[in-house]
């Protein structure tokens, strides 16, 4: 875009903006096609959109949105309310590509009770409101079959799905089925059950959906009571049977506070593309709804911003009519009748804490879904995580750990495993004899094989490692450093992994002078490192179990000139061990390699013999 059509266009815009009226109300941003990219809402319209032209605005998405405006239009509205709940429809008729997406769980099934004359009753992924009420959705399916189940024993409700109508079942058009043979309905079809009857089951689980199943209890109490007075005592045995089920489904419910009645409740988990909003509401001291959006954040959007959107979605999805709000957090917003509540102790504080734990799991569920999809997702959450612990420049993507093993000084080797997006690399594994440190200094040798691995990484112009991890506490790390950076001049950052008392390891240190890096010991993070750690002490014990192996079967017969690896092997397969070979005949060792080498071998061990 050239500077003079692009000046013309902010001209355009500010002119604009100051005709704007000082009013509640949604304004909607449109790109040059005229398409509408964002939607918003204020309590003064004036006021908010010019916000957007100030000079000093530094998010720097919101200065990528102004550049992508050409037109501003604005609808005003009576109370901020209402410009929230306009806003929320706007979003949803055209997805402005700016605004946050919300994943609205149409995965989820609801409960849908039909406007029939006869209703019926049962779960479904599909929304129309058109053919009848939805409630839910249900993030948990048990519970809403736990639900379902309920009512079917309480109430019957017809299974069929024929359309039923008035006229229909008074001219008697329609016949009893199966299912009311088996006591699975009341044939309301041909009037077995009465229509009045059918409707008042229905209302009765409208009630227990909406989770006022203590008022149901009362009105089953009170009709059970007046059968009694009545003497129809099978009626109200059948009332009883209701009664009992619905008190036993109400007293495994989540009950919180009996002075708690039609109260909301918000709590936000954010990631950095991702908020994940928790809504529960309590209705006569009991939770009979819990739920978690996901928004996708476009505009770097605040939590304050999040919730306000949030709080209208689920005005509007969950029809709730409740006058008080629960968050986390105060927030601008007012709400005709409806206080906002942020606790600090309490029973409410219980359900912002509930509310908050199940937004956390939603959230661990979708991570360790998505990473079921994509395993490098869960490599490169976890380098991320590293990084932000440590405070490194960059993601360690190659990290290298280092580890000796020798019995009493003897046979001193050391191994360097190497972890690439935080899985082993075993074709970049390096074994090393110690050369120049005798008997058992474990930091002496650990400087000498750190010292050569990055030396000639440098020599061959080999990429140098992200972060290099000690087995050890302080010491091994000052010996490491003093070879990388006092010795070699290399800014690569070190880390170590301390045991305790027990030999086991419950610390990661890192920096100079060391420090304690806060790290939960049962982190999915804590249990790589520990594997990185497992894996240096299991390649160099190999390595050193192999070179004790090859050095006691060296032994004696390798140190005769003559004899080669094949005719050694045939020697220990026919007597067994180097003293038997030694107290050998030269006619058993003729039998055995032939006349040649029999005399080489019987003439190294009995010299005398030879003289």
């Amino acid at each position: 875009m050239k500077k003079e059509e692009d000046e013309a266009r902010l001209a355009k815009l500010k002119a604009i903006v100051a005709s704007l009226p000082q009013k509640p109300g949604s304004y909607q941003y449109y790109d040059a096609d005229g398409t509408i990219i964002y939607v918003g809402k204020a309590k003064n319209l004036k006021a908010r959109v010019s916000s957007y032209f100030h000079t000093e605005v530094d998010r720097f998405k919101t200065k990528v949105l102004v550049s992508k405006i050409w037109d501003i239009s604005y609808t005003v509205v009576n109370s901020e309310e209402d410009a929230l709940l306009l806003e929320n429809a706007l979003i949803k008729k055209y997805n402005p590509r700016y605004n946050v997406l919300l994943k609205d769980g149409k995965t989820y099934p609801s409960i849908c009770i039909t406007k029939e004359y006869l209703p019926r009753l049962f779960s479904t992924r599909t929304i129309n409101k058109k053919g009848g009420t939805y409630y839910g959705p249900y993030s948990h399916i048990g519970a809403m079959n736990a639900i379902l189940e309920l009512i079917k024993k309480l109430y019957h409700p017809r299974p069929c799905k024929q359309p039923l109508t008035k006229e229909g079942v008074e001219e008697g058009k329609y016949q009893v089925c199966l299912e009311y043979h088996i006591k699975n309905c009341g044939a309301p079809c041909v009037q077995k059950q009465s229509w009045e009857d059918y409707q008042k089951n229905i209302s009765q689980a409208r009630e227990i959906l909406k989770g006022n199943t203590r008022q149901v209890l009362r009105d089953m109490r009170e009709e059970m009571m007046q059968l009694a007075d009545k003497l129809r005592f099978e009626e109200a045995e059948e009332v009883k049977r209701r009664y009992l089920l619905v008190d036993q489904f109400a007293s495994r419910s989540e009950v919180v506070s009996h002075s708690i009645d039609n109260v909301d409740v918000l709590s936000i988990t954010n990631d950095e593309k991702t908020a994940f909003i928790n809504y529960i509401h309590v209705s006569n001291g009991q939770i009979n709804q819990s739920f978690t959006f996901e928004y996708k954040k476009r505009l770097e959007e605040t939590d304050e911003e999040l919730l306000q959107l949030a709080i209208a979605e689920m005005r509007e999805r969950f029809q709730s009519t409740a006058k008080e709000i629960i968050l986390p957090e105060e927030i601008d917003i007012d709400l005709e009748g409806v206080t906002i509540t942020v606790p600090q102790r309490g029973d409410k504080k219980k359900l912002l804490d509930l509310s908050q734990m199940n937004g956390k799991q939603y959230k661990f569920d979708r991570l360790k879904q998505a990473e079921k999809l994509n395993p490098e997702q869960k490599q490169v959450r976890l380098m991320k995580e590293l990084q932000e612990l440590l405070h490194l420049e960059k993601m360690p993507y190659q990290i290298e750990c280092f580890d000796n093993s020798n019995i009493s000084g003897t046979d001193a080797v050391a191994a360097c495993v190497v972890f690439k997006k935080m899985k082993p690399s075993k074709q970049d594994y390096r074994k090393y004899n110690i050369k120049t440190v005798v008997g058992p200094d474990d930091y002496a040798s650990m400087k000498e094989v750190v010292f050569r691995r990055y030396k000639r990484l440098l020599e061959e112009e080999q990429p140098l490692p992200d972060l290099i991890v000690a087995d050890g506490g302080k010491g091994q790390m000052e010996v490491i450093r003093q070879a990388v950076q006092d010795e070699l001049g290399l800014d690569i950052p070190i880390a170590g992994l301390a045991k305790n008392d027990r030999h086991r390891t419950n610390e990661l240190l890192y920096g100079f002078p060391a420090r304690v890096i806060g790290l939960k010991t049962d982190s999915e993070l804590f249990r790589t490192l520990t594997h990185l750690q497992d894996e240096v002490h299991r390649f160099a014990i190999e390595f050193h179990r192999d070179k004790r192996s090859k050095r006691a079967l060296h032994s004696e017969l390798d140190d005769i000139k003559g004899i080669g690896t094949k005719t050694r092997d045939e020697l220990l397969n026919a007597l067994k061990s180097v003293k038997k070979i030694k107290e050998a005949t030269l006619e058993m060792l003729t039998d055995t390699i032939g006349a040649a080498k029999a005399k080489i071998v019987y003439a190294y061990f009995h010299p005398e013999e030879d003289q």
